[in-house]
């Protein structure tokens, strides 16, 4: 119970970091003076740290002797969206906040370190306290793989704040979390002409519904009905004037998937679709397609390590369970280096407004959920070091 405790005593200050980063976001690559904010205070623990351009900090805390290396990862960077709570801390920068939690992750990944650093004597190995920019856009985890943030790292754990599951409640499951999050852009090209003689021209937005039609096959006739998949066109762009048949329009949109197979099958499979469904409306069209992340699967063994700490900690009642998640996170690239998992911890509260959806420009937190991701981040990684593998 040593680690809870401690947990509770920070609970305060945990807090006060966070409201301290929900003030002042900083959106993807810029997250310069949170970055500054986590340095100090894993400075003044007595933790190594290591600065990453632009804005990645590592802090690194050495056991009692030799031993293994397991990291611990919160993400900085906030959203572009104008915040609409009347908080006293809310967001001081228009048209920026801290909308999917990336601040309490931040606050809870120092209060762990607070609370290993108070434990140093009792392990042996090395901690790796990852604060990463960046994730939002999916490249952050990426940039601080190609600094060697991973090297000679044994697991890692990350933690996700879910407005979803009930407050107190962490769902941590072995296998399939989160889905891939790749982006594709298309562009259809027609011919311009009079909308009253549309047989002289060549309709970019008649062959560019086609194709949002058609693309709806891949996930329900080319991919198992029991592998999750989605083909999803959010974005349509194209046409002059009300009676202009349009010669070009422009789609964007994204796939998913839980499966490094169903992954590889989509880029073709869309390509294919949009050559042949634009060639019956004789226009043409060409596809750019973005790998972004890919699936995210927990690990199992690290994944029941994590759990065995969470039970230790709370007690079976703290276990919450959800279903896995069509969104994305670069998390996914850490765990391919290493064996990994990420927890959902709940923050669902409707008497105090933090059942809002992630992105909400009312997105809150339940601050007292806090110290349990502080307690299960610290006991994670004295589990995992001081005790071998099954």
């Amino acid at each position: 119970m040593k680690v809870r405790n401690l947990a509770e005593q920070y609970k305060d200050q945990i807090i006060a970091w966070r409201r301290d980063i929900h003030a002042c976001p900083e959106v993807a690559w810029t997250e310069t003076e949170t970055s500054d904010k986590v340095a100090a205070e894993l400075q003044n623990l007595g933790l190594t740290v290591t600065r990453l351009s632009p804005s990645g900090v590592i802090g690194v805390l050495s056991g009692k002797g030799p031993g293994k290396t397991v990291a611990l990862r919160a993400d900085m960077d906030a959203l572009a969206i104008a915040e609409a709570s009347d908080l006293p801390y809310k967001s001081t920068k228009p048209g920026a906040m801290h909308a999917c939690g990336h601040d309490g992750h931040t606050a809870m990944l120092l209060g762990a370190a607070k609370i290993c650093s108070e434990l140093r004597h009792e392990f042996c190995g090395t901690i790796k306290f990852l604060f990463q920019p960046a994730e939002e856009i999916g490249l952050g985890a990426l940039k601080m793989l190609e600094a060697g943030i991973m090297q000679n790292v044994d697991a890692i754990l990350g933690l996700h704040l879910w407005p979803d599951l009930p407050s107190g409640k962490v769902s941590m499951v072995a296998g399939p979390r989160m889905a891939s999050a790749d982006k594709l852009k298309i562009t259809v090209r027609g011919k311009a002409s009079h909308g009253s003689m549309p047989h002289q021209g060549i309709d970019a937005i008649l062959a560019a519904s086609a194709i949002i039609m058609n693309l709806q096959s891949v996930s329900s006739r080319e991919i198992a009905p029991l592998e999750p998949a989605v083909v999803t066109i959010g974005k349509l762009a194209g046409g002059t004037g009300w009676n202009i048949t349009c010669d070009e329009v422009t789609l964007e949109g994204t796939t998913r998937c839980f499966s490094h197979e169903v992954r590889k099958v989509f880029p073709a499979a869309i390509e294919r679709i949009i050559q042949n469904t634009a060639a019956t409306f004789r226009a043409q069209a060409e596809m750019e397609y973005i790998a972004i992340a890919p699936p995210l699967i927990n690990d199992p063994p690290i994944a029941q390590i994590a759990a065995a700490s969470l039970r230790k900690l709370y007690g079976d009642e703290s276990v919450g369970t959800i279903e896995k998640v069509m969104g994305g996170e670069d998390f996914a690239f850490l765990c391919e280096k290493t064996p990994g998992a990420l927890a959902f911890v709940g923050i669902g509260n409707k008497e105090k407004q933090t059942d809002y959806p992630l992105h909400s420009d009312k997105f809150n937190i339940d601050e007292d959920v806090l110290p349990i991701g502080a307690a299960l981040h610290a006991q994670f990684a004295l589990d995992f070091l001081n005790q071998q593998l099954q």
